[in-house]
């Protein structure tokens, strides 16, 4: 469909030859489009079910919006590597929107990002592992809340944009763009909050803030399933996880749940994963069978004093 690829185009060609990397490895605008339209079109049914719920039964409503809200960090994580369009701009307008919404500013988050790609489960440099992996059931239950992201998340925030950004990935450069950025994010938060409050609307609560709350936990989910438990080396076919899941999953996920092969290629754009996935297959050391599977031996480890801080 469109400019998706299908994998039998390329199945006479493993391993993939530069050319088959190169086709894979082709961006597009319109399957972007495709996709960003529908998940902020999914958007508007749940935001409508939010508002229409009598009572306090519009937080049923909100968790499923709040899922799909918070699961605009797939486009955001598409845009930093300009993958998701091949357009410049569309990746910087879709990034901004999805990272106001998420208090993920793109222009920071790609450089902690691409750290994290640099680096991948080396402790001393991945700065994914700055908040290392819970290792008891109480801090699983800390991270998995989503209460340990805001507030760490916030907090980084808001340093920032007081000038102190003491981020080991950030050169001058990128230090300075981070501290004006969080600093117009700030503003702008600042200005929602006082005009809600002199219009003394509940909107900006019940469309964004308390959904974003209750669909966090199931982004930490998802997110704890890519690394967690791998093991400290270069190779990323192996410090790495692809879970296997269903279609809605991947189609939330912006295929992320191929994640070995997104860090094993990175520059190959969501909409070419699965292809590259089958191509690659019997690469991935690390895979799990869905993401139950995934958390229940992890809290089995965890149960028994056996999951690392990585």
């Amino acid at each position: 469909m469109g400019n998706e690829l299908d994998v039998t185009d390329l199945q006479q060609q493993i391993p993939p030859k530069p050319t088959v990397l190169k086709k894979l490895s082709q961006r597009h605008d319109a399957p972007g489009l495709r996709r960003i339209s529908a998940h902020l079109g999914l958007l508007v049914p749940t935001g409508a079910a939010v508002l229409a719920a009598p009572g306090g039964w519009w937080l049923l409503p909100a968790v499923v919006h709040g899922i799909i809200m918070v699961f605009l960090f797939a486009p955001l994580h598409e845009t930093v590597h300009r993958t998701a369009f091949k357009s410049g701009w569309m990746n910087r307008w879709v990034g901004d929107l999805a990272g106001f919404l998420l208090i993920l500013p793109p222009r920071w988050f790609a450089a902690f990002h691409f750290a994290h790609h640099r680096f991948t489960q080396d402790p001393a440099r991945d700065p994914e592992l700055a908040s290392p992996k819970p290792t008891t059931l109480l801090g699983y239950v800390w991270v998995v809340s989503g209460i340990e992201y805001w507030q760490r998340t916030i907090r980084g925030l808001i340093r920032r944009a007081f000038g102190i950004a003491p981020d080991t990935f950030l050169d001058d450069r990128l230090r300075a763009r981070a501290i004006l950025e969080a600093r117009v994010y700030l503003a702008l938060y600042a200005a929602l909050a006082i005009g809600s409050a002199a219009l003394g609307t509940d909107l900006v609560l019940k469309l964004w803030v308390v959904p974003a709350l209750l669909g966090q936990p199931f982004l930490r989910l998802y997110l704890l399933s890519e690394h967690w438990g791998c093991p400290s080396v270069k190779d990323m076919w192996a410090n790495t996880r692809s879970t296997v899941s269903i279609a809605p999953v991947r189609w939330l996920a912006w295929n992320m749940p191929h994640h070995a092969e997104h860090h094993a290629n990175p520059a190959i754009p969501f909409h070419a994963l699965p292809a590259y996935s089958q191509l690659m297959k019997g690469a991935r050391v690390n895979e799990e069978r869905g993401y139950a599977p995934f958390h229940a031996s992890r809290i089995t480890d965890l149960s028994a004093g056996r999951a690392g801080p990585i």
